[in-house]
């Protein structure tokens, strides 16, 4: 993994979203493989594959498939820093050569959750390191369409 200053130099998305739910419940969607699997990635290329190893140190590795084509991209890194239901960091990297970044870079992604007065959650997400101002686009792209799935779980499974 590079050094913060190297990351600091790459682009980094930032994004902010509230969630009309408990933070256990969103920490448990970013926690459990068996709920990730049913909304990471973005609607075209929704997850099929989920392995973690839920603790600082372990790794994670999630394969996307695209419904249109079967053509498969995975992703992994490994846990960085947990602080449970507050702070999620993980280090983030494509495998293989088929994403349009082309060959991956290490990056870093950061899950800050705080809870409303009234029951909210808003998430605080940051991805940095990423390539170029191409992959930042993607990115952007992706995570959006990625939380909006996580929105509509949370809205789907109150409990």
């Amino acid at each position: 993994m590079p050094l913060a200053e190297d990351l600091a130099l790459r682009p980094r998305l930032d994004m902010r979203r509230a969630f009309d739910a408990p933070r256990a419940l969103v920490w448990s969607a970013w926690s459990r493989p068996e709920i990730l699997v049913l909304w990471m990635g973005p609607v075209e290329w929704p997850a099929f594959s989920v392995t973690s190893d839920f603790r600082v140190g372990g790794a994670w590795r999630i394969g996307l498939r695209s419904p249109e084509t079967g053509e498969e991209l995975w992703q992994g890194g490994v846990y960085r820093e947990i602080v449970e239901r507050e702070r999620l960091s993980f280090t983030f990297r494509w495998e293989g050569e088929n994403h349009e970044d082309g060959p991956a870079v290490d990056t870093l992604v950061t899950v800050r959750l705080s809870e409303t007065d009234d029951g909210r959650t808003v998430m605080d997400f940051t991805h940095e390191g990423l390539k170029n101002e191409r992959s930042l686009a993607g990115h952007r792209h992706g995570w959006t369409s990625t939380v909006d799935r996580l929105e509509a779980w949370l809205a789907a499974n109150p409990d």
